[in-house]
């Protein structure tokens, strides 16, 4: 028998691996399974240099002794020999996998590596470890080595039938959830359920092994997609589609990213792609590694050349990782304008749930929007849709911002008119669409910091929405007469709409507007003052309401606005000669006109709704009680 001391460079080790290498208890197992797959590796590529034989059946066993609170891992990989165990399990942190490679470059299997420091994250779920190994190497003898969680270990020589190694865990008293065979299938399908050898619990089978993004894109059908987003996310319905990445240089890569069908809440902190390393998961937070705005996605990545700490759980960021970032992304982008040309109907009809994720990642990556921006879809008023850049989907007509402009008449502005909701905005809408105007229509929420985004790399192309301005062409030119106190009748109204509503920050406009379903009256918001107010609700996380500061611009053309100003005048409405009353119904008049352009926009409080139906109710009542 040996006795001697782990060769550490603390004064104990064991709490540093407890409480600040690994962060959560359950990853021990991950981390003994992984060791024994390994070991299989690594056996499998010395027996093709004829230093062992290869072995039958590679398999990791796991067994529960749930009366002795002991749980035990084996695997039937290249063992150890005496040495190898100092070298090996007795100096912490040295990592075996490096050198073996070195031996064995040419192998093509991967080794998962880091058999040391991982297999002391036993400790933080027992408090005593063995371990009987026996090397594949002819002539080498079986070892056990054991340890109670301090710095002092025993080593001695022991029987063992079959190479391979095998740990015990001594379970403490509060870590017993581990000894239930329920748990460590929970914790084999989280971790290792695609690791390339069976795992076996009391002699079941409990783990896939297969893992569907190692194959080629060929070997795929639809089907085994679909299938494989299920069994990751089971009940969320298939996914919208799928990208297979396969690369092997600079650095190897494989992966499936899914685009679901509906998003809901999107988890921009951690997401849902998982993360492995040699099919074995490592974290399902991987900021460092994709752009912000494909976090949101679903699927799997795998990569052996993702840096990764000591307990795998966290990612460094470097030009490597930055580089993967790039990849995933151009891989993304021409999957997306493939299908835009091969299928836009398809395309139109997933725009509304991919169009959030490409607008920000747009905004936020210089590249992506270099590779995707002339794709990004707006739904269109025109119903043009045998031109072939517009596309009929779901009821509804799209179109590219590149498109719309090239319609545009040669000399006039680039100027985009475009809506965010087209029952707010319909009497604004329809004035536009009555003159034959092709109108945008935007997201509420998006756009309103993507339109600005455009603007600024576009300097020659304005956003105006529908109701943040008038044109020329929506409106009539009249040649006006003075009365005998030099007022046109756009003055009068203009006066009598001023007193009635006694309010110096709203900015009266009177004008003759064309069409007969022209309004009497519509709110405007100019577009830099709106886009401030709209802003300002975003931080405060809000719905923007309407601003103190607006414009109300009064139809010259409308019947309720011509009878105002008739009763103004003593005219045919009323015909009384009481001009003290005539004034005070002129003045609800005028409120009743201001209350209908609030209300088309839903700019009613509660409170002023009430007021609105019981001046409607009275207003009505006097002018029938007049007109008798």
């Amino acid at each position: 028998m040996e006795e001697g001391k782990i060769e550490i460079h603390t004064e104990n080790i064991f709490p540093i691996i407890k409480k600040a290498v690994y962060s959560d208890h359950e990853i021990f197992l991950r981390e003994l399974i992984s060791n024994g797959v390994d070991a299989i590796n690594k056996r499998r590529m010395a027996a093709m240099s004829n230093d062992c034989s290869e072995g039958d059946d590679p398999k990791i066993k796991i067994s529960v002794d749930r009366e002795n609170k002991m749980i035990k891992i084996s695997d039937n990989g290249i063992g150890m020999t005496a040495d190898e165990v100092k070298r090996y399990i007795n100096q912490v942190a040295f990592s075996s996998a490096e050198e073996f490679l070195e031996k064995y470059s040419k192998g093509e299997d991967k080794i998962i590596g880091h058999f040391g420091l991982g297999f002391y994250s036993s400790f933080m779920v027992a408090n005593k470890v063995e371990l009987i190994t026996l090397s594949a190497i002819p002539e080498s003898k079986a070892i056990k080595w054991s340890c109670d969680g301090s710095p002092n270990f025993k080593l001695e020589d022991i029987e063992k039938e079959s190479s391979g190694t095998e740990i015990i865990l001594h379970i403490m008293d509060e870590e017993t959830e581990y000894l239930e065979p329920s748990r460590i299938k929970t914790l084999v399908k989280k971790y290792c359920d695609f690791m390339p050898v069976e795992i076996t619990l009391e002699g079941e089978n409990i783990n896939r092994r297969l893992a569907p993004w190692r194959k080629n894109q060929s070997e795929m059908t639809d089907e085994d997609y679909k299938e494989f987003y299920r069994y990751l996310y089971p009940f969320q319905g298939d996914p919208l589609f799928w990208i297979h990445l396969n690369t092997d240089y600079p650095y190897s890569l494989q992966g499936i990213l899914y685009f679901p069908k509906t998003t809901g809440r999107a988890d921009w902190e951690s997401g849902e792609i998982n993360l492995y390393c040699n099919q074995v998961f490592v974290s399902s937070s991987i900021k460092e590694i994709v752009p912000r705005y494909l976090i949101p996605l679903r699927g799997v990545i795998d990569s052996p050349d993702i840096p990764l700490n000591v307990s795998r759980s966290a990612l460094q960021s470097d030009r490597k990782v930055r580089s993967i970032g790039n990849f995933v992304s151009k891989k993304i982008s021409d999957k997306l304008k493939s299908i835009k040309n091969e299928d836009k109907k398809f395309y139109a009809e997933i725009w509304e749930t991919i169009g959030a994720f490409i607008k920000i990642g747009i905004m936020e990556d210089e590249k992506f929007s270099d590779q995707i921006g002339d794709i990004v879809l707006f739904g269109t008023t025109s119903n043009e849709i045998e031109k072939e850049d517009i596309i009929s989907a779901n009821g509804k007509n799209f179109t590219t911002l590149i498109a719309y402009l090239n319609r545009i008449k040669e000399g006039e502005d680039k100027k985009v008119i475009y809506c965010t909701d087209e029952i707010s905005q319909a009497n604004a809408l329809s004035l536009w669409r009555s003159q034959g105007v092709e109108v945008l229509k935007a997201e509420t929420v998006i756009d309103t910091q993507y339109i600005p985004w455009l603007e600024e790399k576009n300097q020659e192309i304005k956003f105006h929405r529908v109701d943040s301005d008038i044109s020329d062409g929506l409106t009539e030119a009249k040649q006006e007469l003075t009365d005998k106190d030099g007022e046109t009748d756009s003055e009068k109204i203009r006066s009598l709409v001023k007193q009635a509503l006694n309010n110096d920050k709203i900015t009266i406009q009177v004008q003759a507007l064309k069409g007969e379903e022209a309004p009497s009256a519509m709110i405007l918001l100019p577009e830099q003052m709106r886009r401030i107010n709209d802003m300002g609700a975003l931080l405060e996380q809000r719905l923007p309401g309407l601003p103190e500061h607006h414009v109300l611009l009064i139809n010259q053309n409308h019947s309720l606005v011509k009878g105002l100003l008739k009763l103004h005048k003593g005219g045919v409405i009323i015909g009384s000669d009481k001009t003290s009353h005539t004034n005070e119904i002129s003045n609800e008049i005028a409120l009743h006109i201001y209350d209908l352009a609030k209300l088309s926009i839903g700019g009613l409080e509660p409170n002023e709704l009430m007021g609105f139906q019981t001046r409607t109710s009275n207003l009505i009542g006097q002018l029938v009680e007049k007109a008798q």
